[in-house]
């Protein structure tokens, strides 16, 4: 017998018949459940172990104030809001170890916002006839499964057993695995990188892997720099080679890899270990050539794939970029190092390729040296950011601040 407990939350008044039918499958996998009920409109169709009522209430309401012209519309919110509340604590204390939930757009949209709430490494599946296209709404930065639930989650039928059953498979396997995120005495170590600095990035990660770091690398798509600072808040990451800050222009100027108002920020916020470099900081990403915005059409742009376009910036977007990425990090309190490598920010921008601007790169380093606050050092290098020396150094100079934190009398 396990001795996990799994979150089954649902709906009970639409999904009931089903719920019962994923506790079921769940106790035959030799684990518990706690039933959570969010349902409110109609009568709830099986028992739940924290009813409703106790979800209003956590929510901030009762259920006699949202059955007065009851609708799923208003309700929904306060009853996210509440199970999000009772859960996370139950997480918190170790109570449960694994959540699952069914549902149509709402009982997605509700279920997968108190998902989002948990922690990375908490097991979190989700059936939902939502689930074949795009789920980012739902996901966002989050380690949710997603499950297609193929047929309407209305009535139980041979393909819906099936995979309710697979669903109470994978939330209980999910649960019972023996490895847990657990960090180690040093700090784990973010490292962010794109395409064209993966090179330059992937020598940082040696570096650091000799001298004793794990790290873990995040994609500067838009959501990898946005998981990462979220999990400095959480507190599993302790320093920060922030290798490609793309992600900051990318928000500026409304493209594919756009990072969030929030980007860059954290790290000084929380006093955190910090070592910045600019890669790729000139690269807007769009999709397709046609996608590409009228007024960069007449630059060069180069394919990275055939879906993915980038364009570069020029002097004077690299002008307000610079100021926008200094703005940022007027956060920053501890000692922390701009390292900048003059001959190219990125693959695309070396000597003798469509994106090489120095100019317009001095003009992004001119705003840097005029609004960084004085904890920066700003470190200029004459190289390009794939250069090993080049990385070598921005590991060592991270290894640095991070035993001089060690050192400091608390």
């Amino acid at each position: 017998m396990s001795d996990k407990t799994i979150v089954v939350l649902a709906t009970l008044d639409t999904k009931g018949h089903e719920a019962q039918y994923l506790r079921e499958q769940i106790e035959k996998q030799g684990d518990r459940v706690l039933m959570v009920d969010v349902g409110v409109v109609g009568e709830p169709a099986t028992q739940a172990d924290i009813t409703r009522e106790e979800v209003a209430k956590a929510g901030g309401s009762s259920l006699a104030k949202l059955l007065e012209g009851p609708t799923r519309g208003r309700a929904a919110p306060l009853m996210a809001d509440g199970a999000t509340k009772i859960v996370a604590q139950l997480v918190a204390v170790r109570k449960v170890h694994g959540i699952v939930a069914m549902g149509g757009s709402q009982g997605t949209t509700l279920s997968t916002r108190v998902m989002r709430a948990l922690p990375y490494g908490f097991p979190k599946v989700m059936v939902s006839t939502m689930a074949s296209g795009n789920v980012a709404p739902w996901v966002d930065i989050k380690d949710i499964t997603m499950m297609f639930s193929v047929a309407d989650i209305l009535g139980l039928n041979p393909l819906t057993r099936k995979i309710l059953a697979n669903a109470a498979g994978a939330v209980c396997g999910m649960a019972n695995v023996d490895v847990t995120l657990e960090l180690g005495d040093k700090p784990l170590v973010a490292v962010t990188a794109a395409g064209i600095t993966t090179r330059g990035a992937m020598k940082a990660v040696d570096v650091l892997a000799s001298a004793g770091y794990e790290t873990i690398v995040f994609h500067a798509t838009g959501a990898g720099g946005r998981a990462m600072e979220q999990m400095m808040r959480e507190g599993s990451i302790g320093a920060v080679l922030d290798y490609s800050i793309v992600e900051v222009s990318n928000e500026m100027y409304h493209a594919l890899s756009a990072g969030g108002k929030e980007r860059l920020t954290t790290a000084g916020k929380l006093g955190i270990p910090q070592v910045i470099c600019p890669g790729a900081i000139e690269v807007l990403v769009f999709n397709e050539p046609e996608t590409v915005p009228e007024k960069y059409r007449g630059r060069t742009l180069i394919p990275h794939s055939p879906q993915i376009t980038a364009v570069r910036l020029n002097k004077e977007e690299m002008t307000e970029a610079g100021k926008e990425v200094a703005r940022r990090l007027q956060h920053t309190k501890d000692e922390s190092f701009f390292l900048i490598p003059t001959a190219g920010y990125d693959s695309y921008a070396v000597q003798g390729m469509g994106f090489h601007d120095p100019e317009a790169d001095e003009a992004f380093v001119a705003e840097l040296r005029a609004n960084l606050p004085a904890s920066f050092h700003i470190v200029e290098r004459h190289t390009h950011i794939d250069d090993p020396a080049f990385a070598t150094e921005g590991a060592e100079l991270l290894i640095s601040l991070i035993e001089k934190r060690q050192k400091k009398p608390k």
